[in-house]
C-alpha cells in the first residue's frame, strides 16, 4: 500500500461511518503561545474537544502536517522525523471507548482496509492507579473483538493517559495498538508497549473521560469526547515490512536527489547515510514550513529560529557529502512535485519555497566562510596551548559572533589535533539562551494554548483591533497572525509603512470605543459561501470547512473563526496598544494589553 492510498482509504473508512471529513490546519497554529508548531493531529481541535461545538458535527476525520521538534537531534535513526502527517478521528460527545475501538479494530483487520491479521495485533490499556480505576472497559471490548489476552496488556499513567494541559482540566486513559515485528520477546514480561522493537506503535485512542479539578480529584466528566492518532509515516514503515521510514517511498525519491547533489551512494557509509536521512528530513520539514498559508522566513526567533535551524543544518550535512554549493532547492523541488496534489498550497508557494532556501543557503555559505576565516586568524594562539584544548569561550565567540556552528569548529579543530572544552561552551550557551530567549524553551516542549477568561478577551480583542486597522489603514490590511497569552496580545497584519503615531491613537481610540458601546457577540453556523456573501472576513487563505462559524461583534466587525468569545465587549477592560513595529517584509506587528 502507498501513501495516497493509505490517506485516502482512511478517510474514506471514516466517511463511512457518518464522519465529515474536516480540512487539516495551518502548521503555524493560532492564538496558542505554548508552541510554534502544529505537534498533532488533534492540536487544531482542541477548543471543539474542551466543549466548542464544531460546524462540521459531532464525527470528523482529516489529515494534518505536524512538526515535532523536541527531539532533533534524534532525527535520521529509523523512526524520528521532524515533519510528519497524522491521520485523526474525533468524537465530540457521541461514540465513546466501545464505539472507537470496534472501528480502529475494523479499518486495521478486515480485507477491505487495511487487512492487518489478528494475529499480529496487540494493545495497551490503562492499569489504573490510586486515583483513577483500571481501564477494564476498554480491555473487554478489545476481548470481545478476539485480541487474546496475553496480547492486551495494562500499563502505567506514563504509557497510558493523556492530560490534562495545565494543571487541570479533561483528561483520560488510552488505548494503543500495536503490530508484531516477528522479533524474539526480549523476556518474559516482553508485550505491546514495551521498546525491544518486537512491537510497534501504528495507532493511539485517546478516550477524555474526567476533569481533574483543584484539589487533583477525577471528577466524570459530563462530555466524553474521543481524539485518535496514527501517522502516516510510520504506518506505511509497518504496513510494507519495512525496517525504517527512510525505505519507503515517501523518501525514496529525496533520497535521490540528496545522493545526486552529494555525488554519493546511499547505503555505502553508515555516518554518511545519516547526514542523507537528515538532509531528507530537514529540507522536507522546511518546504512544508515555508510552503505554509502563514509562511515564516528564517530569523532569529520563534517559528523561523526552528526553520534557520533545519536549513542550516543541513547545509552542514552536505558538507559531509562533499556538497560545496547550494543545492538544497533541487531537493525542495523533489518534495514539492510529490506532495502538492494532498497539500497544494505548496505548488501555490513554490517560488517563495525556493527564493527562501537559496537566500538562506547563500547566506550561511558566506557565514561559514567568514568563520573559517575567524578560525585561523586564532590559530596560531590557539596552538601555543600545549594541552592542545580549545577554550569553549573561543568557541562560543565563533558561535555567537559569526554564526559559526560548534560542530565545525570541532571539526576544524580536530584536523589540527585539537579538542574544544564542551562543557565551557555550553555553559556559554546556556546563559546566552537564557538572555536572548528568554523562556522560549517551553515552546519546543508542545502544548495547547489557554483557554481562560482572560485569553478569550484577548482573542475578542483580535477581531475589533482588525477592522479597527481597516477602517484607519484601508481594507488592504489583513490578519497574517497573533499570540495570545493571559498577559498580552500580539496581532501580525500585512500593511506596508510604520503607523504613525496619529493613526495609532485612532485606531487605540476604535478598540475602545466599541468596549465601551458593550457590544453583543452571536455566533452562526452557515456555509463558507454564504459567510462571504455577507461580508464576514476569512482569514489567511486558510482552508475551511464547507460549514463554518460566524462571530458578529454588534454592528463593528463579522468574521469566520472558530471562537471563543466574550459575550458582550463591555467586560473586556481598556485596550491599550504597546508598540508598533516591523515583522517582517510587508508585515506589522502591534502588541497590545487589556488593563
Amino acid at each position: 500500500m502507498n501513501v495516497d492510498e493509505l490517506r485516502s482509504k482512511y478517510i474514506e473508512f471514516f466517511k463511512s461511518k457518518n464522519h465529515a471529513q474536516i480540512q487539516g490546519k495551518s502548521l503555524l497554529p493560532d492564538n496558542d503561545p505554548t508552541v510554534l508548531f502544529t505537534t498533532a493531529g488533534m492540536h487544531p481541535l482542541v477548543p471543539y474537544l474542551l466543549g466548542e461545538t464544531h460546524p462540521a458535527g459531532k464525527r470528523l476525520v482529516d489529515y494534518q502536517k505536524c512538526i515535532r521538534t523536541g527531539d532533533i537531534e534524534s532525527v535520521g535513526d529509523p523512526g524520528h522525523l521532524t515533519f510528519f502527517e497524522m491521520l485523526g478521528n474525533w468524537s465530540l460527545g457521541d461514540y465513546f471507548k466501545e464505539g472507537a475501538i470496534t472501528m480502529s479494530f475494523e479499518f486495521l483487520t478486515s480485507p477491505q482496509w487495511l487487512g492487518i491479521p489478528l494475529e499480529k495485533i496487540g494493545v495497551t490499556v490503562f492499569e489504573g492507579d490510586e486515583t483513577v480505576p483500571r481501564d477494564e472497559e476498554s480491555a473487554a471490548v478489545w476481548k470481545r473483538l478476539g485480541v487474546s489476552e496475553e496480547r492486551i496488556k495494562y500499563r502505567p499513567r506514563s504509557d497510558n493517559w493523556w492530560g490534562p494541559v495545565g494543571a487541570t482540566g479533561p483528561c483520560g486513559p488510552d488505548s494503543e495498538m500495536f503490530i508484531d515485528m516477528g522479533k524474539e520477546p526480549c523476556g518474559p514480561d516482553c508485550g505491546p508497549g514495551c521498546s525491544c522493537g518486537k512491537w510497534l506503535e501504528i495507532w493511539n485512542d485517546v478516550f477524555m473521560q474526567y476533569n481533574k479539578n483543584a484539589e487533583g480529584g477525577y471528577e466524570p466528566l459530563k462530555r466524553t469526547c474521543v481524539d485518535t492518532g496514527m501517522g502516516i509515516e510510520r504506518t506505511i514503515t509497518i504496513l510494507n515490512g519495512k525496517k525504517s521510514v527512510y525505505e519507503t517511498e515517501i523518501f525514496a525519491p529525496i533520497i535521490q536527489a540528496v545522493e545526486k547533489a552529494g555525488a554519493y551512494v546511499y547505503a555505502t557509509d553508515p555516518d554518511k547515510d545519516m547526514s542523507v536521512r537528515i538532509i531528507c528530513d530537514h529540507i522536507r520539514a522546511s518546504v512544508f514550513i515555508l510552503g505554509d498559508p502563514k509562511a515564516v522566513s528564517p530569523s532569529n526567533g520563534g517559528a523561523g529560529y526552528v526553520l534557520r535551524r533545519l536549513i542550516r543544518r543541513a547545509v552542514r550535512h552536505g558538507r559531509k557529502l562533499g556538497v560545496s554549493g547550494a543545492v538544497l532547492s533541487p531537493i525542495a523541488q523533489v518534495i514539492i512535485d510529490q506532495m502538492k496534489g494532498p497539500y497544494p498550497e505548496l505548488a501555490e508557494n513554490q517560488a517563495y519555497i525556493i527564493q527562501e532556501l537559496d537566500k538562506e543557503e547563500e547566506k550561511f555559505l558566506e557565514t561559514l566562510q567568514k568563520g573559517e576565516h575567524e578560525f585561523e586568524k586564532m590559530l596560531p594562539n590557539l596552538l601555543k596551548d600545549p594541552r592542545k584544548i580549545m577554550s569553549g569561550q573561543a568557541a562560543f565567540k565563533l558561535y555567537d559572533t559569526y554564526g559559526f556552528p560548534i560542530e565545525l569548529t570541532e571539526e576544524l579543530a580536530r584536523e589540527q589535533g585539537m579538542t574544544i572544552n564542551r562543557a565551557e561552551f555550553e555553559e556559554a550557551f546556556k546563559q546566552h539562551q537564557a538572555l536572548s530567549r528568554s523562556g522560549s524553551e517551553q515552546l519546543f516542549k508542545g502544548g495547547l494554548g489557554d483557554q481562560g477568561e482572560t485569553a478569550i478577551k484577548y482573542h475578542t480583542a483580535t477581531h475589533l483591533l482588525h477592522q479597527a486597522l481597516r477602517k484607519v489603514l484601508g481594507n488592504h490590511v489583513a490578519q497574517k497572525g497573533s499570540n495570545i497569552t493571559a498577559e498580552r496580545m500580539r496581532f501580525d497584519f500585512s500593511h506596508n509603512a510604520p503607523m504613525t503615531a496619529d493613526e495609532i491613537s485612532s485606531v487605540q481610540n476604535i478598540v475602545n470605543d466599541q468596549i465601551k458601546r458593550n457590544l453583543g457577540v452571536a455566533m452562526e453556523v452557515m456555509s463558507l459561501d454564504d459567510a462571504k456573501a455577507s461580508g464576514a472576513i476569512a482569514l489567511f487563505g486558510e482552508k475551511y470547512e464547507s460549514q463554518v462559524k460566524v462571530y458578529t461583534i454588534g454592528d463593528f466587525s463579522k468574521e469566520v473563526c472558530g471562537g471563543p468569545h466574550v459575550e458582550r465587549t463591555g467586560t473586556m477592560g481598556y485596550f491599550r496598544i504597546q508598540k508598533e513595529q516591523s515583522s517582517s517584509a510587508g508585515i506589522r506587528r502591534i502588541r497590545a494589553v487589556l488593563e
